[in-house]
């Protein structure tokens, strides 16, 4: 009834437009786009729907199989100089799935851990467990002692499959997981690490045959299908739900973006992660499209293998893009043949440098959590933009913006107790509405954090939104921009700054390669003071003069960084995400930093280097900031 509810909404839409008079359409100029926008995605979810609902349901995997039986000779994957056709990763999933079902006596909903870098078997792993009705536990190849323990805790996980490149990873919690009950093998054909045993044998011996159906005979559309950790920068990892209808939603995305049956699509992304396992390979799986997977993303290597692969389709996410801009420039930048790309993240200075160098592609910007109801595409190519405030959507997925108290870290209340929406051009916090087409699924193993992203009297007592924890600002042309998350940021001298813009702005300075914004505590003040991390342009130098100077004439006084940090490298997640957690830990200490750090000098017009005297002049609040 939802499915059909949805194509019928978006039929009388069309309908509707019939009576619209040509001067409000007018009026309107992204009307159609729109509204040609909000079909296809109620057209997808219908679609989506309708597979479920069958009995039994029709999953993704049921889709990549009919892939199997249509075209099995096509290439799905492409990894280094190895080519795997649709029907040999049929047929190497059901090996593995038959020694997984016999060695490890697998049972229907048991949660599995694979601990794998980028590579082909990741793939027949993920399907081979969705063969056997068993959640996969995506753990992040960068999780380590504590965090990878949590991690296998928060999933309910018993088993972990692992590769022996990460060894010492393994071999460091190895004695408390087998207190735990955890069993671990690695997916090799010997193994280092004594106790562990190797699998890639028994499944080299299995059968090929397919697997019988009984094993998926309880699964659902709302049945545990994955589990995506998220990537914070600070905490332990939360291990968001993935259901089977989510999964088939969110591999369909890349359909909606244009993604088609003859493209070759570039994946550098990490398969722990969403944008890679779930929109890049899981839209393969759903269109029918061949993935070139790359263990780690190299810039340099980035086009070259674009040309080598044929690619057509390519995926970015955060800072990605920036790094290709920053590559010497080539004289064939624009000899190859993308035509696509697809990610989020992506800063409107990099859009620009990124079209202008290496030709018109079309970007398709796209916002939305791991975790997260609902999202927004940029169909319309609005450079900035992450999608837009589509007034059929919110039908569809009602939203909003809301107006957010930084300093108190908390949303703005009524005399009622109701939060209160903020107007066109104002930055608030995005929350989405809990629906049945728009449910929230939480992380798995953790009710309290799960309780902790619903925010309930929103618009009326006893509802109840998903809190996307990230300041959006939409203008009035009803495009939507990101401007920050709510822990980035800061409240200075009574004023709000958004870190994000900041670093735009400090982007734009001739020697600056990278910048990562934040804000500090400084004795005797409230609020944060604003800082910057700052890598430099290969062979430029800090200038103190030149920066104060730029930042005096772009930026307001309150959003001016107080302190520069030089970094040779700035950190990032896996996800090419900066991390601000251990440069707001460290602030301005001039006893735990080694690296150049520099102070605004308002006397100098400068930012000097911090001394010892004035470091100590501010702990003791001697220095007015």
């Amino acid at each position: 009834m939802l499915a059909l509810g949805a194509v019928t909404a978006a039929v009388g839409l069309a309908l509707l437009v019939l009576l619209v008079p040509a001067a409000s359409v007018r009026l309107a100029p992204f009307f159609w786009a729109d509204l040609v926008a909000f079909a296809g995605l109620a057209w997808s979810s219908a679609r989506c729907r309708r597979r479920l609902n069958r009995r039994p349901p029709v999953t993704l995997l049921d889709v990549f199989q009919e892939h199997v039986r249509r075209r099995p000779r096509w290439p799905l994957l492409l990894f280094q100089d190895e080519v795997y056709t649709y029907e040999e990763v049929e047929r190497r999933s059901n090996r593995a799935a038959r020694a997984f079902s016999r060695r490890l006596e697998l049972r229907p909903g048991q949660t599995v851990a694979v601990f794998l870098p980028n590579e082909p078997t990741y793939v027949w792993t993920w399907l081979a467990l969705a063969k056997l009705g068993c959640p996969m536990a995506c753990l992040n190849c960068n999780a380590r002692g504590r965090a990878l323990r949590h991690a296998l805790g928060a999933a309910g996980a018993t088993l972990l499959l692992a590769s022996p490149e990460l060894q010492a990873a393994v071999e460091e919690v190895l004695p408390a997981l087998e207190q735990d009950g955890v069993r671990v093998f690695y997916l090799s054909s010997t193994s280092p690490t004594p106790g562990v045993e190797a699998l890639l044998p028994a499944i080299e011996a299995a059968s090929d045959e397919p697997l019988p159906a009984h094993h998926r005979a309880g699964i659902t559309a709302n049945s545990k299908a994955i589990y995506i950790y998220t990537s914070g920068t600070t905490g332990l990892p939360k291990a968001a739900v993935i259901t089977e209808m989510k999964l088939m939603m969110v591999a369909n995305l890349g359909r909606l973006c244009g993604l088609r049956p003859d493209d070759i699509i570039y994946t550098t992304l990490p398969l722990y992660h969403s944008a890679g396992l779930l929109i890049g390979l899981g839209g393969c799986f759903e269109v029918g499209a061949t993935c070139v997977l790359r263990a780690k993303f190299s810039a340099s290597q980035f086009w070259d293998d674009c040309r080598r692969y044929n690619i057509s389709v390519i995926q970015y996410v955060g800072e990605l893009m920036r790094y290709l801009c920053n590559t010497p420039k080539r004289d064939n930048d624009r000899e190859h043949g993308v035509r696509l790309a697809l990610g989020n993240g992506l800063r409107a200075e990099v859009w620009k440098d990124f079209l202008q160098r290496f030709g018109p592609i079309s970007i398709w910007e796209f916002y939305g959590a791991t975790e997260g109801n609902a999202g927004f595409i940029n169909y319309t190519g609005k450079i900035g933009a992450v999608g837009r405030a589509n007034m059929f959507l919110k039908s569809f997925a009602p939203f909003e913006l809301i107006k957010y108290n930084v300093e108190d870290d908390e949303p703005v209340r009524d005399e009622q107790g109701l939060c209160i929406r903020v107007r066109p051009g104002e930055t608030g916090l995005l929350v989405i509405k809990i629906t049945k087409n728009t449910p929230f699924h939480g992380y798995a193993g953790d009710s309290q954090k799960t309780e902790k992203k619903v925010l309930r009297d929103v618009l009326v007592k006893g509802d109840a939104f998903f809190n996307s924890g990230d300041l959006l600002m939409i203008d009035h042309e009803r495009f939507v921009y990101f401007q920050d998350r709510v822990g980035d940021t800061f409240r200075w001298k009574g004023e709000n700054v958004a870190t994000t813009e900041v670093e735009a702005t400090l982007a734009m300075v001739n020697f600056i390669q990278e910048v990562n914004v934040y804000g500090v505590s400084v004795p005797g003040c409230e609020g944060r003071c604003g800082m910057a991390a700052i890598r430099l342009k290969p062979g430029a130098s800090f200038e103190g003069k030149d920066l104060y100077a730029f930042t005096g004439d772009t930026l307001p006084s309150y959003a001016a960084p107080r302190f520069v940090r030089i970094q040779d490298a700035l950190e990032i997640t896996g996800t090419f995400k900066q991390c601000k957690g251990n440069l707001v830990k460290e602030g301005f200490d001039l006893n735990v930093i080694k690296d150049p750090l520099f102070f605004r000098d308002d006397k100098k017009k400068s930012y000097v280097p911090l001394n010892p005297d004035t470091y100590a002049a501010i702990l003791d609040m001697k220095l007015n900031l």
